[in-house]
């Protein structure tokens, strides 16, 4: 079974074949960063028309590395939502006209659920597992059931995990995209020379907040800038110090994870997905608290954790084996949570 995948839900215009013997048969993918740069962020309306003006051949790149003839593709697999609706609606459109066309059928993929099942591509992992979910706009712990299935145990109350990464960047003038450079700053930098706040550090549950962070890291930089300007030290220090707090943060809401998950489950799995889950500092720190509990920590390939199609066409697999379709009418949804 071949499975092509269709990714447009932001600022990567993306699409993939993969088979139900977990190959990934193609994986191509157009980044959009160089066009959101100037603006230090995603601009709606540019990442739409880029997705319409490159999808097409983005989608025969696909077809053509994979040496693969239409006739061979079994199901058309699209994201569908949660995203930015005008992405969201071209990789609909596009999935749904060559599902038509091909006579073949359609899934529909929630965009979160790509991620939540690629370590199931990438590591075979059985269910169920505890899942971190931290990418720019979402932050979730989640227990992933089945396909299809799962249960929320904590999620962030204001910003996620990767916009606090993105939006210090911005507020200490690194460029777009600004998780990757906050990163790269951090390997030279003090962790111990701000003490930025640990929210909700200590208290029940597994919910996350990041607002309260992010606007401390403004503040220590209004006060050390000089002439407005902050330099490369005081650059890697704020964020090493924020990357700090970051990790301080996930040990302890992961450690309450962890607790509430082995009452339910025998399994002792922590996976980690989506953009943040590139982040080896985050790695290291989730290792570090999964320890203690007898977790294992399974994240995917670095360039299999921010957004790509790859996942995108693995959902629709998992969805296949099951002999679940999408109808040709369903629409495209700018939001669209996991749980139902």
């Amino acid at each position: 079974m071949k499975v092509l995948g269709i990714e447009s839900s932001c600022d990567e215009t993306a699409a993939a074949i993969v088979s139900d013997d977990r190959t990934i048969l193609s994986n191509v993918l157009l980044s959009q960063h160089d066009a959101h740069r100037p603006y230090g962020g995603v601009v709606p309306e540019i990442a739409a028309r880029s997705h319409i003006v490159h999808m097409d051949d983005i989608v025969g790149d696909a077809l053509a590395k994979a040496q693969l003839q239409w006739s061979d593709i079994d199901a058309v697999a699209a994201t569908t939502g949660p995203g930015l609706i005008g992405g969201v609606i071209v990789g609909t459109m596009t999935g749904k006209a060559i599902a038509s066309a091909l006579g073949k059928p359609f899934i529909a993929v929630n965009h979160l659920e790509g991620h939540a099942l690629t370590a199931r591509l990438t590591h075979a992992v059985e269910f169920p597992y505890l899942l971190l979910l931290a990418s720019g706009g979402h932050c979730q712990v989640l227990a992933v059931e089945d396909v299809g299935k799962y249960r929320k145990m904590g999620g962030t109350l204001d910003v996620a995990m990767g916009e606090a990464f993105d939006k210090t960047a911005k507020i200490i003038g690194l460029p777009y995209p600004g998780g990757p450079e906050v990163e790269k700053r951090a390997r030279t930098g003090n962790p111990k020379r701000f003490t930025f706040p640990l929210p909700l550090k200590g208290r029940e549950g597994c919910d996350f907040s990041f607002s309260g962070l992010k606007t401390a890291v403004r503040l220590a930089a209004d006060e050390i800038a000089v002439d407005g300007a902050l330099s490369d030290v005081d650059i890697a220090d704020i964020c090493a110090s924020f990357q700090y707090a970051i990790g301080q943060v996930l040990e302890d809401r992961m450690r309450n994870a962890f607790a509430d998950f082995t009452v339910r489950y025998a399994s002792r799995t922590l996976v980690v997905a989506g953009g943040v889950a590139a982040n080896q500092y985050v790695r290291t720190c989730l290792e570090k608290a999964a320890a203690p509990f007898g977790f294992t920590l399974i994240a995917p390939p670095v360039h299999l954790c921010t957004d790509n199609a790859a996942m995108i066409a693995w959902v629709g697999v998992e969805w296949m084996k099951r002999g679940q379709y999408s109808a040709l009418d369903t629409e495209p949804r700018a939001r669209w949570p996991l749980m139902q």
